[in-house]
């Protein structure tokens, strides 16, 4: 096959910022910025089928439910569906006092007017105002000289002031400077201090500058210098909430929003799993998560993601990849087997140890925490390894294993993986019954009875006499041994023919009560053969439990 190269030479690098300067890479994200989610507008906009009034309205209340305190919910004056949306919200009083709703409109006196007629009533928004500045768009799409592209910015400014007047509640203006990141920086900056000049801001009436990644253009550190310089050349810093609204066209969206924040960034506009345009906006609850994972408290209520995920799917009917941050189905799992026996370790040093610092290798976070549960931490394929097995065993089952018996009983279960692949817990378990448990055959402990016999002034042996079945026929045997163990090992050994030796023996409950179980464990070997395996049984009583795993030993070496 001949290989074809790709035309590479078609493209050139986009212009970084000449800007060295900069401070930000010194800095560490202290706290949570303003959210702002964009789930019902910018995201809305990009579903295959957008929601529908009422599926807008379970999402709203989703959003306030997990703290959002800002909420762009639409575009009213142009489309219908989201008039009679906010109408709906206004009507039914659905907006707590302490959330602010936004809405964007084009900088267009009859969109502007249309607007104020669907916000009257709310007691506070944000009217986002925006125009697009890039060289590309005024060269392609405007044809506009920049005097041009600022005198759209500034009547829009102006109009949004006048109808403000007649406004019975609160507004705050948002201007954005759409495709900021192909802006040059000295024009950016000239346009929004244009508006500024007009809107006259004050640190108790601020005005919301959004400098948007509207295409994802370089890599993160170039938006990060673009936002750092911003905020340094902003007049009356003081009066202005610098917001970035990241879309991921490279992939970078939470790289390029975490970055802005250390350059000065006050707010975040993004949305939920970073539904949006092309590749999406920067996914809100990636970055609450990282903060959250780095003891920052991220100012929402974020402690469920199955929940917020089952209205997500449900409401935009998309699918969250199951390899997405936090929230997809196998972010929490482990296949590999190192990668299992590590969790398992630190998981069971963490108990050890009384810790309440999160501590365990390859799980930044605590999956409780955020609503998810342990049970798929660990899965079990042909990659997996004895620690794997041995962490489902606990984990599901409370049995723990010996160290010793762990790659005995993982080579049970990998060899059913290289035939049907992944194997859950029951099967697992059911494994377990059939090569330990319940092997009963051709030896079937039935009962036994234990008495203690002199043997000398102050010695005694213990004498086990043990009432068996061999291949279903009825048997006994009575021997003598240093202790039950032993006694029960020297019957086996006269009527099986093998020479025994016991090299481990463990014991533990399996839980808690009256009524709780016991599990012992014999490591068993026949000197005759070398042969080596490990027996399990279980009872209420504990020495029945260890006669039980040494005809479980028994049977296995035969």
């Amino acid at each position: 096959m001949e290989w074809i190269m790709l035309n590479y030479k078609r493209y050139r690098k986009n212009p970084v910022v000449d800007y060295p300067e900069r401070e930000w890479p010194n800095k560490e994200i202290a706290k949570a910025p303003v959210w702002c989610s964009v789930d019902l507008r910018d995201g809305n906009q990009a579903l295959i089928e957008p929601m529908v009034v009422e599926e807008k309205i379970e999402f709203f209340n989703l959003l306030v439910k997990l703290g959002f305190k800002e909420i762009e919910i639409g575009f009213p004056s142009a489309s219908q569906i989201e008039y009679d949306f906010l109408r709906q919200l206004v009507d039914r009083r659905m907006i707590p006092d302490d959330v602010t709703v936004q809405v964007l409109t084009q900088c267009r006196e009859h969109l502007i007017a249309r607007t104020f007629e669907a916000i009257q009533g709310v007691k506070k928004a944000i009217v986002h105002i925006y125009n697009s500045t890039s060289t590309l768009q005024r060269d392609v799409v405007f044809g506009m000289s920049k005097s041009e592209i600022i005198k759209i910015a500034v009547d829009g400014t102006k109009l949004v002031k006048e109808y403000a007047k007649d406004f019975s509640g609160k507004i705050i203006l948002e201007y954005s400077p759409e495709s900021f990141t192909g802006t040059e920086l000295d024009f950016a900056l000239e346009i929004c201090m244009a508006v500024q000049d007009i809107w006259q801001p004050d640190s108790e009436n601020k005005i919301i500058f959004n400098l948007p990644s509207t295409v994802e253009m370089n890599t993160p550190n170039v938006y990060a210098d673009q936002i750092e310089w911003m905020s340094r050349h902003f007049k009356d810093r003081e009066n202005i909430i610098l917001s970035v609204h990241p879309h991921n066209d490279r992939g970078c969206g939470v790289a390029a929003a975490e970055l802005a924040l250390l350059a000065g960034a006050d707010r975040v506009e993004g949305t939920l799993f970073g539904n949006g345009e092309r590749t999406g906006n920067v996914d809100i609850l990636n970055i609450a998560y990282n903060m959250f994972s780095q003891g920052i408290d991220p100012k929402l209520a974020i402690d469920n993601v199955h929940e917020i995920a089952e209205v997500y799917e449900r409401c935009c009917k998309l699918l969250i990849p199951e390899r997405h941050p936090y929230a997809g189905k196998l972010v929490f799992t482990a296949f590999s087997g190192s990668h299992q026996d590590a969790i398992n370790k630190g998981m069971k040093a963490m108990k050890d140890r009384g810790s309440e610092i999160w501590q365990v290798p390859y799980l930044p976070v605590d999956p409780a925490d955020i609503g998810r549960m342990y049970e798929p931490i660990v899965r079990i394929n042909s990659q997996s390894g004895k620690g794997g097995v041995a962490f489902i065993m606990e984990t599901y089952f409370g049995f723990r294993l010996p160290k010793g018996m762990h790659k005995e009983f993982a080579d049970v279960v990998q060899a059913i993986t290289e035939k049907q692949g992944e194997v859950g817990p029951e099967q697992i378990m059911s494994e377990f019954k059939r090569c330990y448990l319940n092997k009963k055959e051709p030896y079937h402990f039935r009962k036994s009875r234990i008495e203690e016999v002199s043997c000398g002034a102050e010695d005694y042996d213990t004498s086990v006499t043990v009432e068996y079945t061999y291949n279903g026929e009825a048997q006994s045997f009575t021997s003598t041994g240093n202790g039950p163990i032993d006694a029960v090992k020297h019957g086996l050994a006269t009527i099986t023919g093998m020479d025994l030796r016991v090299l481990d023996y463990n014991e533990h409950a399996l839980q808690e009560g009256s009524t709780a179980q016991a599990a012992a464990y014999i490591h068993l070997m026949d000197s005759n053969t070398g042969k080596t395996t490990f027996g399990v049984g279980v009872s209420s009583n504990i020495t029945r439990a260890s006669f039980r795993a040494m005809f479980s030993a028994v049977n296995r070496l035969l």
